[in-house]
């Protein structure tokens, strides 16, 4: 599903080249479940926006169901990605002036989707995650674990392939925290290929394969058997 080859992504910070990544060689199949971690700076982020192609890299090919997408102008850049892969972010990112469901609608309304299906797929989307009562509440008259519910909502209501979590409970006590990885490990044994990007360990070790990145490089990539990761607890 996704191949980067040799990617290396640079910013210059005053006279200085900073090589957020380098040389990054990285396979990822379909419906795998994997958490990157590191320390600040360690390019985690960077990886993360570059995968979802909110960056392009500096030198290297990104393969994305077997197309080169380092190659792709902006607007097919942006269809790939509008079809492909939603993103679920630490700031939730929700739109104050709309309601739950108007920010959940929204990919749709881009989208072009008709009246009648909009309606049907976000009452499902509000009603899975539990919503159904805060439909109609605006981001601020709701819970930080409420909020990243909508977000998740908005995230996969275009039903992609990938979902992408920088910090998904960064800004979340450890009941909400709990709620959101469950509902992202669910997604995942529902087919989605979930990444997540965390600095919490033990959310990071719930992963199936663990990424762990050192001065923008892959310092160690390990894979666990395990599995029913959504029935453990979060310590």
């Amino acid at each position: 599903m996704i191949e980067l080859i040799n990617i290396g992504r640079d910013f210059l910070v005053g006279e200085q080249t900073v090589h957020a990544l380098d040389d990054i060689n990285l396979s990822i199949d379909a419906g795998e479940y994997i958490s990157i971690m590191g320390p600040s700076g360690s390019g985690k982020s960077t990886l993360l926006n570059l995968l979802g192609l909110l960056d392009s890299a500096t030198s290297g090919t990104y393969l994305l169901n077997q197309q080169d997408v380092t190659v792709l102008p902006d607007d097919r850049q942006a269809a790939t990605r509008s079809k492909t892969i939603g993103f679920v972010f630490q700031a939730f990112h929700l739109i104050p002036r709309l309601t739950a469901a108007e920010n959940i609608a929204l990919p749709l309304l881009l989208a072009g989707t008709v009246p009648e299906l909009r309606l049907s797929l976000v009452s499902k989307a509000v009603s899975e995650m539990g919503l159904t009562d805060r439909a109609h509440h605006t981001p601020d008259q709701l819970s930080g674990g409420q909020r990243q519910r909508v977000a998740i909502a908005r995230a996969t209501i275009m039903q992609p392939k990938i979902l992408l979590a920088d910090e998904p409970t960064g800004n979340l006590d450890q009941k909400s925290g709990q709620d959101v990885i469950d509902i992202l490990e669910q997604l995942n044994l529902q087919g989605i290929t979930v990444i997540i990007v965390t600095h919490d360990v033990n959310i990071g070790q719930r992963a199936t394969r663990q990424i762990k990145m050192v001065d923008g490089r892959i310092e160690s990539d390990q894979r666990s058997s395990k599995t029913g990761a959504a029935n453990e607890n979060i310590d």
